[in-house]
């Protein structure tokens, strides 16, 4: 009998993930993942803040409420079994006046709906006692938010790929996927494989591999890039661990916020932007053909019309670094233009519906033999592993 090969396309954390559960659960299996860079973990994973989210904000019952609780357990269990940084540094999410207040009080609901542990409400007097420079007058404190750093993980997931009899193929781009009943063939440039499944989990380029794959053009892929600033070495002192603010609830996005990262820095930001690249890590990066499919989808059109303020905003912000720095120094207001440095920027695969709507939960297809994860942003590196279990349940 011929053995099955399935095929995962993808290199990230969840791809990675997602391969790795397949050799461990199923050894008769030939896996095999593509990826047209040269090294894993090139994109998202490779550009986050370094968070593993204890499920704060999500839906009850929604695929990232259950799949983040359950994700950064075995997390957690997987960096300390690999000797991987993993430091439970804590989030404090601050509200500056009333209204934040009423919604913090919808996000503590949300987290104790979920199972986070050891939340508490602190006071604007009591916020001190976690944070001594932060300002509010109220705020939702999760002890058990850690850091991790996530492309470690990812290359730990390559090597048990390996390990397990899995093969990780870089510097394959796909090009084309075909179906001829219950095979699925895949091809680059200069070469084509044959797989009996095959799960698509290619990140800021899912709906482009998607749709070569006969799925639906929505929802579109729109990059937002995430800008930081790193506070300089001498004021790292500011923030002790995760400091967030309460987040607008009409995005998926979080807003600027300081996050302590494993190597000890500290970052500031990100705000989001329109990234004028699917890959566009630096203002001056443009690729033309990906800002013109950005423009055209009825989606953002519709995004944009309903949201150019906001929009408007976060471009101030990005041009005038004093801005920024205001905008993050309602948290901390001793934080000045000094403190601050330019740092690495991350480009999030947004999902937008035709109708404008920003897809905010994890959205996973089947079409026959081919899985397609059509949006995965934040939390899905802190839940990829258990991504990979919810997948590989599927996969007959």
């Amino acid at each position: 009998m011929a053995e099955t090969r399935v095929g995962v396309v993808g290199a990230g954390i969840v791809g990675l993930a997602i391969a790795r559960r397949l050799t461990l659960e199923r050894p008769g299996l030939r896996v095999t993942v593509l990826d047209k860079e040269d090294r894993v973990a090139a994109h998202q994973t490779g550009h986050n803040s370094g968070v593993a989210h204890a499920g704060l904000y999500y839906a009850p019952g929604s695929l990232k409420a259950t799949l983040c609780r359950r994700g950064i357990g075995l997390l957690k269990e997987f960096c300390a079994d690999r000797n991987l940084p993993y430091e439970e540094c804590g989030k404090l999410v601050v509200a500056r006046d009333g209204a934040e207040t009423a919604a913090l009080e919808e996000i503590e609901r949300r987290a104790t709906a979920n199972g986070v542990p050891g939340l508490r409400r602190l006071t604007g007097g009591e916020l001190a006692e976690i944070e001594p420079h932060a300002a509010g007058v109220a705020a939702l404190h999760s002890p058990t938010t850690a850091i991790v750093d996530f492309p470690a993980v990812a290359r730990a997931f390559a090597a048990d790929v390996a390990d397990g009899g899995g093969e990780v193929r870089l510097g394959f781009e796909v090009v084309r996927i075909g179906r001829a009943g219950d095979r699925v063939t895949v091809a680059s440039p200069h070469e084509e494989l044959a797989f009996d499944r095959l799960v698509v989990c290619a990140g800021l380029q899912s709906d482009r591999v998607a749709r070569l794959a006969g799925d639906s053009p929505a929802p579109a892929i729109v990059p937002f890039r995430g800008e930081y600033y790193r506070l300089v070495p001498s004021r790292t002192d500011l923030v002790r661990g995760l400091i967030y603010p309460v987040p607008d609830p009409r995005y998926p996005f979080l807003g600027v916020h300081f996050t302590r990262r494993v190597d000890g820095g500290v970052d500031v930001g990100p705000n989001a932007v329109l990234a004028l690249a699917r890959e566009g890590y630096r203002r001056r990066d443009v690729r033309p053909a990906d800002l013109w499919e950005a423009l055209r989808w009825p989606g953002f059109r519709r995004l944009a019309r309903r949201h150019w303020r906001t929009g408007a905003r976060e471009l101030y912000g990005s041009a005038v670094r004093r801005a920024f720095v205001a905008e993050a120094r309602r948290f901390v207001p001793e934080l000045t233009t000094a403190d601050v440095v330019p740092a690495p920027a991350g480009v999030r695969a947004q999902a937008v519906d035709p109708d404008g709507t920003l897809v905010d939960d994890f959205r996973i297809g089947r079409l026959g033999p081919i899985t397609t994860i059509r949006n995965a942003p934040s939390p899905a590196a802190t839940s990829s592993l258990a991504i990979a279990e919810h997948v590989v349940k599927g996969l007959h």
